[in-house]
């Protein structure tokens, strides 16, 4: 299995660690640690090196906090923030994602050689499915949300949400394929802690292999998502690392290809753990 992106063929034959790269003053795991206004761009840098040298296969690039609640970032502001950062890390080696959900910073970043665009909206916002089309190879991850970040978990899904979640995904898979982007360019998100409630984020992660039947590969953003933190009673964000790791090998074990982690290093050595026990050439 393969996810073809702008530079890179992603082998997803192993699963892969997206490290995280926060270039926002304000997000709820790290705000303002490797990124703040006035502080200059050393920081996220080495933060991105950081990632790198702790065994991240890609890194995932975000200008805007999409918390529940969070409020928009203006476009000029997230330009500014996300475009030199990328700049720096397309000379890493490895594939550079960008999270963002606006046309404008999606055509910015893959002009100047990002691999993957990664989208909350699943590119619902005019003109980002054009910006995708268009391209001749980049990758791309479509990612259900119900409802917006400013109001999302106020009025969470109703019902089963599995067969929701696979429906908008398979739906939002065809809309882009209908404009010729190949499938293997096509990753698939169901969207932990984005409009859903504790219950039914871990209805996801239980019945995660009902969606590997939409034949994308899966990626699953489990990492210090609060669903964990009322489990296990950890309202503090600092304290989320085991069972985030935890919820990253249930992932896998359950068919993702890619998890998008903050803390790489642990996540890569729980996974090189998991893979020893694992059969010879056994299918996931």
């Amino acid at each position: 299995m393969i996810w073809q992106t702008s530079r890179f063929q992603i082998d997803l034959g192993r699963p892969r660690v997206m490290g995280i790269v926060n270039a926002t003053p304000d997000s709820f795991s790290d705000g303002g640690k490797y990124f703040a206004p006035g502080s200059g761009l050393s920081t996220v840098f080495e933060r991105c090196a950081q990632l790198v040298e702790e065994g991240a296969d890609i890194l995932d690039i975000g200008g805007e906090s999409t918390r529940p609640g969070a409020p928009p970032v203006p476009l000029d502001e997230e330009l500014a923030r996300v475009l030199p950062v990328v700049r720096h890390a397309v000379q890493l080696g490895v594939p550079v994602s960008v999270d963002t959900y606006k046309p404008e910073v999606m055509q910015a970043v893959l002009d100047l050689g990002a691999d993957i665009i990664n989208d909350i909206w699943a590119l619902r916002r005019a003109g980002a499915r054009a910006v995708v089309a268009q391209h001749p190879a980049c990758g791309v991850c479509l990612m259900h949300m119900h409802g917006e970040p400013v109001t999302m978990q106020l009025a969470p899904m109703v019902g089963d949400v599995v067969p929701q979640v696979r429906a908008f995904l398979i739906d939002s898979a065809a809309q882009l394929e209908a404009l010729g982007v190949d499938s293997q360019r096509i990753v698939l998100d169901y969207g932990i802690g984005f409009g859903k409630t504790v219950e039914q984020n871990f209805s996801l992660l239980a019945r995660q292999r009902e969606l590997l039947e939409t034949g994308y590969p899966l990626l699953a953003g489990w990492s210090r998502k609060s669903s964990l933190a009322v489990t296990v009673a950890t309202p503090d964000v600092a304290q989320r690392l085991v069972p985030s790791v935890a919820a990253a090998l249930l992932a896998v074990e359950r068919g993702a290809r890619v998890v998008r982690v903050h803390d790489v290093r642990e996540t890569v050595q729980a996974l090189k753990v998991w893979a020893m026990a694992m059969p010879v050439n056994a299918a996931l």
